[in-house]
This record gives C-alpha cells, sequence and structure tokens, in this order.
C-alpha cells in the first residue's frame, strides 16, 4: 500500500510542477502580450482547477506517508539533517499552499479582466514564488528520501 501513496504522489509532484514550469515558461517566453492574455484566458482555469485537484492529492499523501511511515518520529531521530530537512519542507509545503490560494484567488477574480496593479504584482510575485518554491521543495524531497 505504501509503494501506491509514493507513487501517487510522486505522480502529484510530477504534474504540480510540471504544469507550474510550462506555465512559467508560457509567461517568459510568449512575449505577445495579448497571446499571452488569450492563453491564460483559456488556459488558466483549466490549469487552475486540474492543479488544485494535484496539489491536494500531494498535500494528502504527503501526510499519509508522514502518520504511516512514522516521519514524526524523524524529529527525534539520530540523523543529523533529517529532522532539519523534513521541519523545513513542511514550512515550504505551507507556503507553496498560501501563493497557491493567493495566485488562484486573484486569477479567477480577474480573468479576462484588467488587474489592478495591486493584483498584478501579487499575481507574479506568488506566481514567482511558486516556482521557486517548487525547486527548492523539491530539492528538499530528494534530500530527505537520500537519507531515509
Amino acid at each position: 500500500m505504501m509503494d501506491v501513496i509514493l507513487y501517487i504522489h510522486l505522480l502529484a509532484a510530477t504534474v504540480w510542477i510540471g504544469g507550474s514550469v510550462f506555465l512559467f515558461a508560457l509567461g517568459i517566453f510568449l512575449r505577445d502580450k495579448d497571446a499571452q492574455k488569450r492563453v491564460y484566458f483559456y488556459v488558466g482555469p483549466i490549469y487552475g482547477y486540474v492543479e488544485s485537484v494535484w496539489l491536494t492529492i500531494l498535500i494528502i499523501t504527503g501526510l499519509w506517508m508522514f502518520f504511516h511511515m512514522g516521519l514524526q518520529n524523524v524529529f527525534e531521530s539520530d540523523v543529523e539533517r533529517l529532522p532539519f530537512l523534513l521541519k523545513y519542507k513542511l514550512i515550504l509545503v505551507a507556503l507553496i499552499t498560501i501563493a497557491t490560494i493567493v495566485h488562484m484567488y486573484i486569477a479567477f477574480k480577474t480573468n479576462g479582466k484588467e488587474r489592478t496593479k495591486l493584483q498584478l504584482l501579487l499575481s507574479r510575485a506568488s506566481s514567482m514564488a511558486i516556482f521557486l518554491l517548487n525547486l527548492i521543495i523539491l530539492w528538499f524531497a530528494m534530500q530527505i528520501r537520500t537519507l531515509l
């Protein structure tokens, strides 16, 4: 059973990070602002719903593994780096979840409309945070897996 949960967790991480990198790349490489708006108008809501499902699956499977694999006991572990890595990965997951909520709230509220300067700033900042946090969380996950 644990292999299935780990597989689903890895699949969810792949979809979540892959989608994030793809949309981030669109924002950078699609220079035509009108084309960018059209693409995001159609792709954005679909991506938002799909990624919400995968982020939820990622969090649920992560919590499942945390409690059913006894990872909460890691904080009392003799392995020096493991408690540090796990603690900060959990903090980063909380931050990426908050950034995602902020980004999706603005995206759904303003899809097809002009954004205020504050909405634009928050949207771009949360998008950048999601992109960078994905890469950092992936690094933490690889380090934790190596130590387990």
